[in-house]
């Protein structure tokens, strides 16, 4: 499933079909970043209560193609289908879009089976949202120093962590990461500071933010250093 092509600077067009929770969760977060967004919903109280936060919002059935069809759907840059407790509106309206000439489709699925669905049907991008947060609410529940997580494959994740106290004051080259667990520290994040790429001698810092890529299991044992034997672990003078 193709990631969205588009920059993070550039000022984007957004239609965002179904204004739940999730909808208009991500309607109104794309507009606080500047960007044009222009939503859907059939509900006449969900477009009244938007109607003077969203560029525009159309009370409109996305079921109905020729509804549908009123729409520059073509002049979007991505549209969003937030609609995904229903299977079969979920799956009309994504196939609806490209039809119509939808340039980016984003999706929600609840369910992989529907993922699947959606996916043949074009979808450029499926999310499970429900998901993906308890997902990250239980990584970050079970080690606190994980602030976000987001898996990249069955064995691989990518993690915004902070550092355990045993690595702090030692730079990327002590610490020996990718030697001893198979992580690459893609950024750092100090203050306003974004460090990209990280060089090997940037010493750690207690309120840096790590981006850290690698195996699961390693990230954790790499936050873990704290309560099991550190200086061993990161190769302290004299304890190897």
């Amino acid at each position: 499933m193709a990631r969205s092509p588009f920059g993070r600077d550039v000022k984007r067009s957004f239609l965002v079909i179904g204004l739940g929770h999730f909808g208009r969760a991500v309607a109104l977060a794309l507009t606080r970043l500047g960007h044009e967004v222009v939503g859907v919903d059939k509900d006449p109280k969900v477009v009244e209560s938007l109607k003077d936060q969203l560029a525009e919002v159309f009370r409109m059935d996305a079921t109905d193609f020729n509804s549908l069809r009123e729409l520059p759907i073509p002049d979007f840059d991505i549209c969003i289908v937030g609609r995904g407790t229903d299977l079969g509106e979920s799956i009309l309206i994504t196939m609806y879009l490209k039809e119509l000439g939808a340039k980016f489709v984003v999706a929600k699925a609840m369910n992989p089976t529907q993922a699947k669905i959606l996916d043949k049907i074009g979808a450029d991008r499926i999310v499970f949202p429900e998901w993906e947060m308890g997902e990250r609410l239980a990584h970050q529940l079970v080690v606190p120093k994980v602030l976000d997580h987001i898996s990249l494959s069955s064995t691989h994740i990518l993690e915004e962590v902070t550092p355990p106290v045993a690595a702090v004051g030692k730079s990327l080259r002590e610490l020996r990461l990718r030697e001893r667990y198979k992580l690459n520290v893609l950024a750092i994040i100090r203050g306003e500071e974004t460090l990209i790429p990280p060089k090997p001698d940037d010493v750690i810092q207690a309120t840096d933010v790590l981006i850290v890529m690698g195996p699961e299991g390693n990230i954790q044992e790499f936050l873990m250093l704290d309560h099991i034997r550190p200086a061993k672990a990161l190769g302290v003078a004299g304890t190897e």
